[in-house]
């Protein structure tokens, strides 16, 4: 019922699918992420209430192309069904729509997903590093940052030591 309806509405949108225990997965195009998104929140036949996470994955050195993939699972209480977006994102272009005006979980899941990864939430309210001090250097996530560099960790001035 799912595939079908986001078929009837996207059928263009859609790059490809996987079922596997009862978990489907459907890879999009990026440009109407935030219109698919809304769609799957608001149809009463769909139901996702609950945005559980937003993360990435990175393909460097796997041949893939883009390099990046930002990853939404989304479930309905409701309906008692699971549903993972996987959206290819370039490099040269990590930009996606924010979902905060659709869950409000959408605000963690996408500060975490831009600390980690460096993807650009378009119209976040609040876009800044969750996870790590802001005036860290780099995304730790991605496959190409050095496992043994180390970052001084600011120490505020007016702390006493």
């Amino acid at each position: 019922m799912i595939l079908d309806k986001l078929q009837s509405l996207f059928a263009a949108e859609i790059l490809g699918t996987h079922q596997d225990k009862g978990d489907l997965t459907i890879l999009l195009k990026k440009a109407r992420l935030h219109d698919v998104l809304a769609f799957l929140k608001s149809d009463p036949e769909l139901s996702f209430e609950i945005l559980m996470d937003v993360c990435g994955v990175d393909y460097l050195k796997m041949g893939e192309n883009p390099r990046f993939e930002a990853v939404y699972h989304l479930y309905s209480v409701t309906k008692n069904h699971r549903l993972r977006l996987r959206v290819k994102v370039p490099e040269e272009d990590m930009t996606l729509p924010t979902a905060t005006d659709l869950w409000k979980s959408a605000d963690w899941h996408e500060r975490e997903a831009f600390d980690m990864f460096g993807f650009q939430f378009a119209g976040h309210p609040n876009l800044k590093r969750l996870l790590l001090f802001e005036g860290f250097e780099g995304h730790p996530l991605r496959k190409d940052y050095p496992m043994e560099k180390r970052q001084k960790i600011p120490v505020p001035e007016d702390k006493p030591t």
